[in-house]
């Protein structure tokens, strides 16, 4: 009896290089790209300014018309009028391509 369950330990010591191997490949293909993505979004999000074009995460187009500090949000201009967003609503990508089509032209 003893002897299979020193047969299992060992079995399941083997596995132990594979199990780490395998989180460290998900950590650096998975992990770490969405917290440089993260990473990135939030700087993006400090550095934008009034005036600047926009895409909200739902699509809308407008500029930025004014910041409120308080409570992290924006007031976006569109052609229908005013509207209050959270800062984290603006998406990078959407806006970074906005800004290189009007550059272009």
């Amino acid at each position: 009896m003893s002897l299979t369950i020193f047969l299992q330990a060992a079995g399941s010591a083997n596995m132990l290089p594979y199990l780490l191997a395998m989180f460290a490949i998900m950590y650096f293909f998975m992990i770490r790209p969405q917290l440089k993505r993260q990473k990135n979004e939030k700087k993006f999000q400090s550095a934008i300014t009034k005036g600047d074009k926009v895409i909200t995460t739902s699509g809308i187009h407008g500029k930025i018309v004014e910041f409120n500090d308080k409570d992290n949000t924006c007031i976006i201009e569109t052609n229908a009028g005013r509207i209050k967003f959270e800062r984290s609503a603006i998406s990078m990508e959407m806006s970074k391509k906005l800004k290189v089509n009007t550059e272009k032209k």
